[in-house]
């Protein structure tokens, strides 16, 4: 089986691709142009977020019987046309969950004890005690809206804080013992931190909007290391000026592009970002919540698992 890799992963993937039997080829620099005119020769693709894989490629890839991407979602793929190519679609949520729970805990409590803040201002000779006095997780309540594989790592990492879990998802009975499954409604009402852990789809594509916000009953916090296109910003801004939303933690923003980088090629950033990189209840990260030394391994032996047991087994 040949293989064409067009993103860079860690080594053991194709190190362990070579252990099946396949024919590994990386191809880092060429365009899309490029390379539909030989992904014909492959078998395979291992991609991450370099540009889209659409109906012209596909059509262009007529021995592909596979794409793996090295990630979580398989948003940057036409999949629906890829399945009726009777091309198998892989991806490796499993991979980074345990990272992207860790960064969202890691976030919500730096903002809840202003740890960026406070150390800005010891690093200026300021110690301000009383400024920085923080808050707890115990006793409040996390709204998880999705509760796959990110949402649940999520769950597990709170289980010791002492606060309540709760989640709204479209597919029925995915609760455990992490967390109860509840309506949009009851969430909205009991949330003090929301955090987002859904794909990207129509469904969450600008969710996040000022009607949904409105919805909440009490003023709460914002996580987000799903897809930046979950919220609009604009709307997060003003929920933000006007108190509805007491502060923010954005792993992912409404402006990246596809490939998740080069967030400031443009000069003139958006008034709502400008604002957001300006408030002190804002923490922000640059689309690192599932970038760890340790999910970029898993990343890959997720991906070359999956790949053997669909052709190997």
């Amino acid at each position: 089986m040949k293989i064409l890799h067009i993103d860079s992963n860690h080594p053991v993937l194709m190190e362990d691709l070579a252990l099946l039997g396949c024919k590994n080829h990386e191809d880092y620099t060429s365009s899309k142009t490029e390379i539909e005119a030989k992904i014909a020769n492959y078998d395979g693709i291992v991609i991450r977020s370099r540009f889209k894989i659409d109906k012209t490629f596909i059509d262009a890839a007529t021995n592909l019987k596979f794409i793996a991407r090295v990630g979580a979602g398989l948003e940057s793929i036409d999949c629906d046309y890829a399945e009726s190519k009777g091309i198998v679609l892989i991806a490796a949520p499993e991979g980074n969950m345990n990272a992207v729970g860790e960064h969202a805990l890691g976030m919500i409590l730096s903002l809840f004890n202003n740890l960026k803040r406070a150390d800005a201002q010891i690093r200026q000779g300021q110690w301000l005690r009383e400024a920085n006095r923080g808050l707890e997780l115990e006793g409040k309540t996390v709204g998880l809206i999705g509760y796959g594989n990110m949402g649940k790592a999520f769950a597990k990492k709170l289980k010791g804080f002492d606060c309540e879990v709760i989640c709204y998802d479209i597919k029925e009975n995915v609760g455990d013992e992490n967390c109860q499954q509840v309506s949009l409604k009851e969430l909205q009402e009991k949330t003090d931190v929301l955090s987002i852990h859904t794909p990207h789809n129509n469904q969450s594509y600008k969710m996040i909007d000022v009607n949904f916000i409105n919805n909440f009953k009490k003023p709460f916090y914002i996580i987000n290391t799903a897809r930046g296109t979950a919220i609009v910003t604009n709307d997060l801004v003003d929920g933000l000026k006007s108190g509805k939303i007491l502060g923010a933690c954005l792993d992912v923003l409404e402006y990246e592009k596809l490939s998740f980088e080069n967030l400031f090629e443009n000069k003139e950033l958006p008034n709502a970002f400008e604002y957001l990189i300006s408030s002190e209840n804002v923490l922000l990260s640059p689309h690192i919540a599932g970038w760890t030394v340790e999910s970029k391994y898993k990343l890959a032996k997720t991906i070359t698992k999956k790949i053997e047991q669909h052709f190997f087994n």
